[in-house]
């Protein structure tokens, strides 16, 4: 009989590597903070993390903000709880107008850039002004043409399935105490 979800991740735990700890990942969202705060002072953007996996660098970022700024919230994904993308589905667009706005995207892990670019494109259809993007963790990797590089990153990380801070290994584990990659 095959393991659990829930015993499958925590032999994954166990068994992962530490890429990040905690003090290098709230230096690096203070370095985000920082080119943020340099970009955006007096345009009145509309934040919005993307969920679920956005919703911990999102919220490590927003105390860190000296302008006023109005937060929401968007939810697509590609990954439906598995550990590989496939079709991209949206579950929740935001409620708060985009027309006119200045918009930051905040998300977790920037892989290929296909569900980036699906957003950005959607932000900008809503009339977004302008459209600027934020990544606790970027992965090196060779992106298809045309997907976009984020404006904002925190950390970059070699291409191995990441998890901790808001990424996750089948639904588990958004919550370690750091950024690790499954054992290879």
């Amino acid at each position: 009989m095959p393991a659990s979800v829930l015993d499958e991740s925590q032999t994954v735990f166990a068994q992962a590597e530490r890429l990040f700890t905690p003090a290098q990942i709230e230096a690096a969202i203070n370095h985000m903070a920082d080119e943020i705060n340099t970009h955006l002072s007096n345009t009145n953007p509309l934040v919005l993390g993307v969920m679920i996996g956005g919703m911990v660098p999102t919220g490590l970022l927003l105390p860190r903000f000296r302008f006023p700024l109005q937060v929401d919230y968007l939810h697509v994904t590609r990954y439906h709880g598995e550990t590989s993308g496939g079709q991209l589905r949206w579950i929740k667009h935001p409620d708060i107008p985009l027309k006119d706005r200045s918009v930051l995207v905040i998300d977790d892990v920037l892989d290929e850039g296909i569900t980036l670019s699906a957003i950005t494109e959607a932000c900008k259809a809503e009339g977004a002004h302008k459209v600027l993007t934020a990544v606790l963790v970027e992965k090196d990797l060779r992106r298809p043409a045309g997907l976009p590089r984020a404006d904002f990153v925190g950390l970059r990380a070699e291409n191995r399935y990441l998890f901790g801070y808001g990424m996750d290994f089948k639904n588990y584990l958004r919550n370690a105490d750091g950024i690790y990659a499954v054992r290879q």
